[in-house]
């Protein structure tokens, strides 16, 4: 069966900038421009006893991509999934949630949204699988984001359905506090795997919150008579059998998407946030 090509949506959306000519190995690299608000958040008065208002900078991480990619490696392009959890990592580290923390990001792709992160985290371990080139991929993208990067910064294989984890992995996992993932799953197969990593991951050592977004993605099928998202569906299935596990000790929340919009991209409606927090075991 030939395996089909796929281009995210976001291309046709926005001007990124993206230069086509940039990179000698059939990437492109594009610049993504976000707003970073500025860190005293307290009301100020000018002399003249006006509101002072203090505008946000004007940011822009360039990150070097594929614009269409077979659909094993679509964690080449840029999703709006990474938008979204781009603003949330911004929310969170405005208000001081991510001070001190360690975060780990699932299925990291470019690396878009760990370099967000790493902006306020104390430590940001990125992961993908290692395959086609990803890895060395984000660590190119590091380079051009370094005035960005101010954590301590690692990027680590990992591969959804293999489980027997490395020593240096495994010590990474015990130390994280925060998981994130966007746009992670789009076939079963690979969400059941990544429903078994996030389960291991969230009771190895716990307290974890795991951040995670999904863009629903409809097909039309006969059986339904009716566009239905079959793998957010089976995310649901799975994640409810992980939550009536008796070992897994979970919180389970779909976030509101109320937090200010920093990316330049179309927040749609399909574009789903969950929170997954593991408690220690009593």
């Amino acid at each position: 069966m030939p395996e089909y090509t796929v281009t995210s949506e976001i291309y046709e959306e926005f001007d990124y900038k993206t230069d086509i000519k940039a990179s000698k190995n059939g990437h492109v690299i594009s610049e993504f421009p976000f707003l970073l608000p500025r860190g005293n958040n307290q009301i100020q008065f000018d002399k003249d006893d006006d509101l002072d208002v203090e505008r946000p900078l004007k940011e822009v991480i360039k990150i070097e991509h594929s614009s269409k990619t077979k659909i094993s490696l679509v964690g080449l392009q840029v999703w709006r999934g990474a938008f979204l959890l781009g603003d949330l990592l911004i929310h969170l580290g405005q208000t001081g949630q991510l001070s001190g923390k360690t975060l780990l990001e699932l299925g990291a792709g470019t690396g878009l949204t760990s370099f967000v992160a790493a902006m306020f985290a104390k430590k940001v371990v990125c992961t993908d699988i290692d395959l086609g080139g990803i890895l060395d991929l984000i660590k190119l993208n590091a380079k051009y984001n370094s005035k960005l990067i101010k954590s301590q910064f690692k990027v680590m294989p990992l591969d959804f359905t293999k489980l027997d984890w490395n020593r240096p992995l495994l010590d990474e996992i015990k130390g994280t506090d925060i998981v994130i993932a966007a746009d992670v799953i789009y076939d079963d197969d690979l969400t059941a795997a990544f429903i078994s990593t996030v389960q291991k991951i969230l009771n190895t050592n716990p307290p974890k919150t795991l951040y995670m977004v999904l863009e629903k993605r409809y097909v039309f099928t006969i059986e339904h008579m009716d566009s239905v998202a079959p793998c957010y569906e089976t995310f649901l299935t799975l994640l409810d059998k992980v939550k009536t596990d008796s070992h897994s000790n979970w919180i389970l929340e779909q976030l509101p998407l109320d937090f200010p919009k920093y990316f330049t991209y179309d927040r749609v409606k399909d574009l789903i946030l969950w929170k997954i927090t593991s408690n220690q075991n009593i």
